[in-house]
């Protein structure tokens, strides 16, 4: 990852790897339901004992449209507002690379769109890799690269 082997890291190695290189957005969001949306995304750093890049944290909130929803918790945030505010929690350190599962599922078309083209964009902006799993056309059509996955193989 990022130029580093990554095979033979021992336990406390590649937790470091996953907190501070690798970003996660799953398709249940998992966010941490006492946690304000604000929390939530500063979870990453928080656990690393860091502080969030401030013009990096602004860009992230305007462009996930999070502004307004900072202090509620994930059971005050629609689903697709927790889904923004999961992107926004893999992308805030600043990852080598994002992995996304199914990151449009709980979006209307509007609003995956703009989901896809913020995540571009800023990973783009960061020069961090992107790997989003999708069925998804729309997906597809705003991505560099697709390969597929058919019974069992690459293409």
């Amino acid at each position: 990852v990022d130029g580093e082997e990554i095979a033979g890291l021992g336990d406390k190695a590649l937790t470091r790897l996953r907190r501070d290189r690798l970003g996660f957005v799953f398709q249940a969001f998992n966010l941490v339901p006492v946690l304000s949306a604000e929390e939530n995304i500063l979870l990453p750093l928080t656990l690393a004992g860091r502080k969030p890049e401030r013009e990096w944290f602004d860009r992230l909130i305007a462009g996930m449209g999070l502004g307004d929803r900072l202090s509620h918790r994930p059971d005050e945030l629609s689903g697709g507002q927790q889904q923004r505010v999961a992107v926004a929690r893999a992308l805030v350190a600043k990852p080598s690379v994002v992995l996304a599962d199914e990151p449009t599922a709980a979006l209307d078309r509007d609003n995956a769109a703009s989901l896809m083209d913020q995540l571009a964009a800023l990973a783009r902006e960061s020069g961090m890799a992107a790997l989003v799993s999708t069925h998804d056309q729309r997906c597809l059509d705003r991505v560099d690269r697709v390969i597929r996955l058919e019974n069992g193989a690459l293409s």
